[in-house]
């Protein structure tokens, strides 16, 4: 039976009996394929439990049913796994890490806002850390959250568990500017905190969070953290 070109979207026959059971096949293929999302881009080979509809991106080294498949995009349907292989541009949405995938003809690129025709791309980013304060002291730093080259627009955050000690407050910053992004935040759960420089502030080399304990020192809590920053992909050299 012949197939459309990129989408291998099945196309009825002439005179064709049961026309319905192709057109439904089609519809299914196109209900997996427009909007994608896909569950994970981890697995080799497919999860044993799978709901009807479920995608995945198939990671290097595939085995068992996705043997000789690796790189292509699985959907479960009719009971069974059909593939797509993708064409540069394409986008998908990865839940298990809740990002955006673009692939740029060999490569997944991760959250990519532009990119030039050979591959240079700017880049939209959050990395998020929950970080727990385990030790007394003044300060404490995360570990390298914050990629090299990154420029960072700002850090938004949640108390999640009561920070105690002998503070009155506490400052978020980096080792060589401790209030960078704020100062005389809140000590309980729920507190929430929003440090936006005036401009991007660029990093050039791996750089952890500092929290600075106001009036005291720290000794136990939560926080979680969200580094919003941007990056810049050099274009290929072919």
């Amino acid at each position: 039976m012949s197939e459309t070109v990129k989408l291998n979207l099945p196309l009825l026959a002439a005179a064709q009996a049961q026309k319905h059971v192709t057109v439904n096949e089609a519809l299914s293929r196109l209900d997996a394929s427009i909007q994608i999302g896909v569950e994970s881009r981890m697995l080799t080979e497919p999860p044993l439990v799978v709901t009807e509809g479920e995608g995945y991106l198939i990671a290097p080294g595939a085995e068992g049913a996705w043997l000789g498949h690796d790189g292509r995009l699985a959907s479960f349907l009719n009971g069974g796994w059909q593939y797509l292989d993708p064409v540069r541009g394409w986008e998908i949405w990865v839940a298990e890490e809740a990002l955006r995938l673009t692939f740029d003809g060999v490569y997944w690129v991760e959250n990519v806002l532009a990119m030039s025709s050979h591959n240079a791309a700017v880049r939209a980013e959050v990395v998020e850390i929950d970080f727990t304060i385990s030790a007394a002291g003044g300060f404490v730093d995360t570990g390298f959250v914050i990629p090299s080259h990154a420029s960072v627009w700002g850090v938004t955050g949640r108390v999640l568990e009561p920070l105690t000690g002998t503070l009155t407050d506490w400052s978020l910053g980096v080792a060589e500017a401790v209030d960078r992004y704020g100062a005389a935040y809140g000590l309980e759960a729920g507190g929430w905190l929003r440090g936006i420089t005036g401009q991007p502030v660029t990093y050039y080399e791996p750089t952890r969070l500092r929290l600075t304990a106001n009036g005291g020192e720290f000794e136990t809590g939560k926080v979680r953290l969200a580094v919003h920053l941007m990056q810049f992909d050099l274009p290929d050299g072919d």
